[in-house]
Protein backbone atom coordinates (compact mmCIF):
# COMPACT_ATOMS: atom_id res chain seq x y z
CA UNK A 1 0.00 0.00 0.00
CA UNK A 2 1.77 3.13 -1.14
CA UNK A 3 1.64 6.52 1.34
CA UNK A 4 -0.79 8.23 -0.64
CA UNK A 5 -3.12 5.59 0.20
CA UNK A 6 -2.38 5.49 3.99
CA UNK A 7 -2.54 9.14 3.68
CA UNK A 8 -6.27 9.53 2.47
CA UNK A 9 -8.04 7.57 5.65
CA UNK A 10 -6.32 10.57 7.86
CA UNK A 11 -6.86 13.22 5.31
CA UNK A 12 -10.79 12.56 5.26
CA UNK A 13 -10.76 11.63 9.40
CA UNK A 14 -9.10 15.32 9.85
CA UNK A 15 -12.01 16.66 7.65
CA UNK A 16 -14.69 15.07 9.25
CA UNK A 17 -16.95 17.42 11.56
CA UNK A 18 -17.40 15.17 14.01
CA UNK A 19 -13.44 14.81 15.22
CA UNK A 20 -13.26 18.40 15.07
CA UNK A 21 -16.43 18.34 17.66
CA UNK A 22 -14.77 15.85 20.09
CA UNK A 23 -11.81 18.06 20.05
CA UNK A 24 -13.52 21.23 20.54
CA UNK A 25 -15.17 19.23 23.41
CA UNK A 26 -12.00 17.71 24.88
CA UNK A 27 -10.89 21.28 24.59
CA UNK A 28 -13.08 23.13 26.75
CA UNK A 29 -13.46 20.13 29.13
CA UNK A 30 -9.74 20.73 30.04
CA UNK A 31 -10.40 24.13 29.79
CA UNK A 32 -13.01 23.88 32.84
CA UNK A 33 -11.28 21.53 34.64
CA UNK A 34 -8.56 24.03 34.72
CA UNK A 35 -10.79 27.08 35.50
CA UNK A 36 -12.43 24.90 38.39
CA UNK A 37 -9.34 23.87 40.09
CA UNK A 38 -7.86 27.38 40.25
CA UNK A 39 -11.54 28.30 41.22
CA UNK A 40 -11.49 25.98 44.17
CA UNK A 41 -7.76 27.26 45.04
CA UNK A 42 -8.66 30.71 45.29
CA UNK A 43 -11.62 29.65 47.35
CA UNK A 44 -10.03 28.06 49.83
CA UNK A 45 -7.06 30.69 50.00
CA UNK A 46 -9.76 33.42 50.37
CA UNK A 47 -11.78 31.39 52.33
CA UNK A 48 -8.48 31.06 54.58
CA UNK A 49 -7.88 34.93 54.79
CA UNK A 50 -11.18 35.65 55.36
CA UNK A 51 -11.30 33.00 58.54
CA UNK A 52 -8.09 34.81 59.07
CA UNK A 53 -8.96 38.19 59.56
CA UNK A 54 -12.48 37.46 61.00
CA UNK A 55 -10.32 35.73 64.22
CA UNK A 56 -8.39 38.56 64.64
CA UNK A 57 -11.05 41.09 64.88
CA UNK A 58 -12.98 38.62 67.15
CA UNK A 59 -9.61 38.79 69.16
CA UNK A 60 -9.75 42.71 69.10
CA UNK A 61 -12.96 43.51 69.67
CA UNK A 62 -12.60 40.67 72.68
CA UNK A 63 -9.50 42.54 73.82
CA UNK A 64 -11.77 45.96 73.66
CA UNK A 65 -14.01 44.59 75.99
CA UNK A 66 -11.91 43.17 78.40
CA UNK A 67 -10.57 46.93 78.47
CA UNK A 68 -13.73 49.00 79.03
CA UNK A 69 -14.92 46.25 81.06
CA UNK A 70 -13.80 48.80 83.76
CA UNK A 71 -15.30 51.63 82.58
CA UNK A 72 -19.25 49.74 82.74
CA UNK A 73 -21.43 51.69 84.85
CA UNK A 74 -18.98 53.78 86.16
CA UNK A 75 -21.29 57.07 86.44
CA UNK A 76 -23.42 54.70 88.57
CA UNK A 77 -20.49 53.71 90.87
CA UNK A 78 -19.53 57.66 90.97
CA UNK A 79 -22.93 58.20 92.33
CA UNK A 80 -22.73 54.99 94.90
CA UNK A 81 -19.66 56.30 96.09
CA UNK A 82 -20.40 60.06 96.42
CA UNK A 83 -23.61 59.22 98.28
CA UNK A 84 -21.96 56.63 100.66
CA UNK A 85 -19.10 59.46 101.10
CA UNK A 86 -21.61 62.45 101.83
CA UNK A 87 -23.38 59.73 104.37
CA UNK A 88 -20.02 59.09 106.15
CA UNK A 89 -19.57 62.87 106.35
CA UNK A 90 -22.77 63.67 107.98
CA UNK A 91 -22.10 60.63 110.41
CA UNK A 92 -18.48 61.08 111.15
CA UNK A 93 -17.50 64.71 110.54
CA UNK A 94 -17.92 66.99 113.54
CA UNK A 95 -20.41 69.64 112.55
CA UNK A 96 -18.20 72.70 114.19
CA UNK A 97 -14.55 73.25 116.36
CA UNK A 98 -17.32 73.43 119.25
CA UNK A 99 -18.17 70.24 119.11
CA UNK A 100 -14.53 69.05 118.71
CA UNK A 101 -13.20 70.61 121.65
CA UNK A 102 -16.38 69.50 123.90
CA UNK A 103 -15.74 65.77 122.48
CA UNK A 104 -12.12 65.44 123.10
CA UNK A 105 -13.36 67.31 126.71
CA UNK A 106 -15.81 64.51 127.79
CA UNK A 107 -13.27 61.84 126.68
CA UNK A 108 -10.92 63.10 128.89
CA UNK A 109 -13.43 63.59 131.62
CA UNK A 110 -14.82 59.63 131.42
CA UNK A 111 -11.14 58.24 131.14
CA UNK A 112 -9.79 59.75 133.69
CA UNK A 113 -7.06 61.63 131.76
CA UNK A 114 -5.97 65.47 132.40
CA UNK A 115 -5.73 67.38 129.23
CA UNK A 116 -3.21 70.44 129.18
CA UNK A 117 -1.82 73.03 126.85
CA UNK A 118 -4.54 71.59 124.10
CA UNK A 119 -3.66 73.36 120.63
CA UNK A 120 -6.14 73.68 117.85
CA UNK A 121 -4.97 74.51 114.09
CA UNK A 122 -6.09 74.06 110.38
CA UNK A 123 -4.54 73.11 107.18
CA UNK A 124 -4.85 73.55 103.65
CA UNK A 125 -8.27 72.98 102.62
CA UNK A 126 -9.49 70.23 100.08
CA UNK A 127 -11.96 69.72 97.70
CA UNK A 128 -14.66 68.91 100.48
CA UNK A 129 -12.63 68.87 104.11
CA UNK A 130 -10.56 70.93 106.29
CA UNK A 131 -7.98 69.11 108.60
CA UNK A 132 -8.12 69.94 111.95
CA UNK A 133 -4.84 69.71 114.27
CA UNK A 134 -5.40 68.95 117.63
CA UNK A 135 -2.52 68.99 119.96
CA UNK A 136 -2.65 68.25 123.70
CA UNK A 137 -0.65 67.24 126.65
CA UNK A 138 -1.90 64.38 128.35
CA UNK A 139 -2.00 63.21 132.23
CA UNK A 140 -2.54 60.38 133.93
CA UNK A 141 -2.07 56.51 134.86
CA UNK A 142 -0.90 54.32 131.64
CA UNK A 143 -4.78 52.59 131.80
CA UNK A 144 -6.40 55.77 131.59
CA UNK A 145 -4.33 57.12 128.92
CA UNK A 146 -4.85 53.67 126.77
CA UNK A 147 -8.96 53.90 127.85
CA UNK A 148 -8.83 58.04 126.70
CA UNK A 149 -6.44 56.87 123.57
CA UNK A 150 -9.21 53.59 122.63
CA UNK A 151 -12.19 56.15 122.90
CA UNK A 152 -10.88 58.63 120.99
CA UNK A 153 -10.42 56.29 117.77
CA UNK A 154 -13.82 54.57 118.30
CA UNK A 155 -15.84 57.61 119.06
CA UNK A 156 -18.83 58.60 116.42
CA UNK A 157 -16.38 61.95 115.57
CA UNK A 158 -13.65 61.10 113.03
CA UNK A 159 -10.42 61.16 114.29
CA UNK A 160 -6.99 59.38 113.68
CA UNK A 161 -3.71 59.50 116.05
CA UNK A 162 -1.29 60.98 114.32
CA UNK A 163 1.97 60.95 117.07
CA UNK A 164 2.24 59.94 120.91
CA UNK A 165 5.34 60.72 122.70
CA UNK A 166 6.16 60.48 126.01
CA UNK A 167 6.68 63.49 128.08
CA UNK A 168 7.46 62.27 131.35
CA UNK A 169 6.64 59.76 134.01
CA UNK A 170 6.51 60.67 138.03
CA UNK A 171 5.09 58.76 140.92
CA UNK A 172 2.86 56.22 138.58
CA UNK A 173 1.75 59.11 136.29
CA UNK A 174 2.33 59.17 132.99
CA UNK A 175 2.76 62.25 130.72
CA UNK A 176 2.55 62.18 126.96
CA UNK A 177 2.40 64.55 123.78
CA UNK A 178 -0.54 63.90 121.68
CA UNK A 179 -1.30 64.72 118.13
CA UNK A 180 -4.74 63.80 116.50
CA UNK A 181 -6.54 64.63 113.07
CA UNK A 182 -10.22 65.09 113.01
CA UNK A 183 -11.62 67.26 109.72
CA UNK A 184 -13.88 69.78 109.11
CA UNK A 185 -16.48 70.98 105.83
CA UNK A 186 -14.88 73.92 104.44
CA UNK A 187 -17.15 76.76 105.54
CA UNK A 188 -16.88 75.42 109.47
CA UNK A 189 -13.42 75.34 108.92
CA UNK A 190 -13.44 78.31 108.11
CA UNK A 191 -16.43 80.12 110.34
CA UNK A 192 -14.17 78.50 113.30
CA UNK A 193 -11.26 80.94 112.50
CA UNK A 194 -8.84 78.67 113.96
CA UNK A 195 -5.32 79.77 112.48
CA UNK A 196 -2.74 77.55 110.08
CA UNK A 197 -1.36 74.73 111.17
CA UNK A 198 2.46 75.25 110.93
CA UNK A 199 4.35 74.02 108.53
CA UNK A 200 7.72 71.81 109.88
CA UNK A 201 10.63 74.24 108.35
CA UNK A 202 8.69 76.94 109.64
CA UNK A 203 10.64 79.02 111.77
CA UNK A 204 9.06 81.34 113.96
CA UNK A 205 4.42 81.67 113.24
CA UNK A 206 3.27 84.74 112.89
CA UNK A 207 0.72 86.18 115.46
CA UNK A 208 -2.22 85.51 113.02
CA UNK A 209 -1.11 81.74 112.88
CA UNK A 210 -0.63 81.76 116.68
CA UNK A 211 -2.62 78.35 117.76
CA UNK A 212 -5.96 78.42 119.92
CA UNK A 213 -5.33 76.50 123.48
CA UNK A 214 -8.10 75.36 125.97
CA UNK A 215 -6.73 74.11 129.06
Amino acid sequence: MSNDQLATPWNERLKSPLLWHYAGFAILFLLFVGLSVRFALDWVAINARSTDALARKQIELKALDLQTAPLRGLDKRVDETRTKMHAFYDKRIPANYSSISSRIGDLGVASGVRLSRVQYTQGQPGPDLTEIVVEAGISGEYSQIMRFVNTLERDQNFFVIRAMALAGQQAGQVNLRLRVSTWLRLADAEASGLPTTPQPDDATPSPSSTPREDE
